[in-house]
């Protein structure tokens, strides 16, 4: 290296690609696991141009696997880059990207650095030691709030801060964990805890449209709406599936989430999962046969009646048309009802349903009893 500690594009190391880091640990996508790999660097790179200027960002990648969004990430000059990786079997393909320059034994690729035709490493990575943090860990469980510094957290009024989430998901863990970040923004806590943390995630092409879905469309959901009273949700572009192998049976949406200033809908998380959920339920049915679902069996057509009354909804709308604004209503409502009964918020009609059974097995087991006397 020259005194002046700079390397010429000519001499700068080869960097093996993803197909031969799979093909050196004898990678394999767990069918169990929905793995799927992205091993186009062009999309890989654009999945990153879509989170938005990473130079100097701290990145918090999910699920990297070989590595193809890892490498696009450490491409855009990042000032460090945290992987938590589930599956061991991709953790030493990963130490590849912490092995750059300086590095005596040659090439990254080492053994094979001295016939090697691999590509080259480009000038941001050669600035990546010390860069790349690897940690085997179930992202489910991590505790990210604790992984950065507290000099990056930011007001939650303020702009976003530098700090960003991405990863290619897989499909089996996409919904529970979006589902946890959502619940994350609603309590700023977890990956929040520095401000409105950015999401560009990956997800089967149905869930992407049904986070990004207008009211009105076919495609509007539960996830449509926790989503977007939480989020301003961006479904930014779709990747076919044949650019993944094992190619998966659908394509793959990528959508960007940025948690917004002020929920659309201000009470608790839970208590707006219920509504939304009990009302998606009968998706086909009027909205008035799910929202019943809330109330004991007794009290259910007052007080389902006397819900939409107060929050103003018609009853024969469809749950693909109600809007957030709908949904506003139906919550602040629901919650005086809940204030007024300490006892409702905690009724679960199935399990009414489940009592009611028994009781009713019970009965003919008595009547059988009965019957052989």
């Amino acid at each position: 290296m020259a005194a002046s500690g700079k390397l010429s594009t000519s001499r700068l190391p080869p960097l093996p690609t993803i197909r031969e880091i799979i093909k050196l640990f004898r990678l394999q996508a767990a069918k169990q696991l929905s793995q799927n790999f992205l091993l186009d660097l062009r999309l890989t790179d654009k999945i990153v141009r879509k989170a938005g200027n990473l130079t100097n960002a701290y990145v918090y990648e999910v699920g990297p696997g070989p590595g193809g969004i890892t490498r696009s990430i450490l491409n855009a000059d990042v000032t460090e880059l945290l992987v938590v990786e589930k599956d061991t079997r991709f953790i030493p393909g990963l130490q590849h990207f912490s092995l750059l320059p300086p590095y005596e034994k040659g090439c990254v690729c080492f053994p094979f650095h001295h016939d090697c035709k691999f590509p080259e490493a480009s000038p941001a990575m050669l600035n990546s030691p010390g860069k790349l943090r690897i940690v085997h860990g179930d992202v489910l469980t991590f505790k990210v709030e604790k992984a950065f510094s507290e000099s990056l957290k930011r007001p939650w009024e303020d702009d976003p801060p530098n700090v960003h989430i991405i990863g290619n998901l897989p499909f089996s863990v996409s919904t529970p964990l979006i589902i946890k970040w959502l619940e994350n923004i609603s309590c700023r806590d977890g990956p929040f805890v520095y401000g409105r943390t950015q999401m560009t995630l990956t997800f089967q092409k149905e869930v992407a449209e049904r986070l990004a879905a207008n009211t009105g469309s076919k495609q509007r959901s539960r996830l449509s709406v926790m989503a977007q009273y939480l989020c301003n949700v961006r479904h930014i572009f779709t990747i076919p599936g044949q650019a993944f192998v094992p190619k998966p049976e659908v394509d793959v949406g990528v959508v960007h989430f940025t948690p917004l200033v002020q929920p659309k809908i201000e009470q608790p998380f839970k208590l707006v999962e219920k509504v939304v959920q009990n009302v998606f339920q009968f998706r086909r049915k009027y909205c008035h046969r799910g929202l019943g679902m809330l109330f004991p069996e007794a009290q259910r057509l007052e007080s389902t009646g006397r819900l939409l009354e107060l929050a103003d909804v018609d009853p024969t709308l469809r749950p693909s048309q109600l809007s957030i604004s709908h949904f506003k209503s139906l919550c602040d409502v629901y919650r005086k009802m809940c204030d007024e009964d300490p006892q409702l918020f905690a009724y679960n009609f199935r399990e009414e349903l489940k009592r009611r059974k028994n009781k009713n097995e019970e009965k003919e087991e008595d009547d059988a009893e009965n019957y052989r006397l």
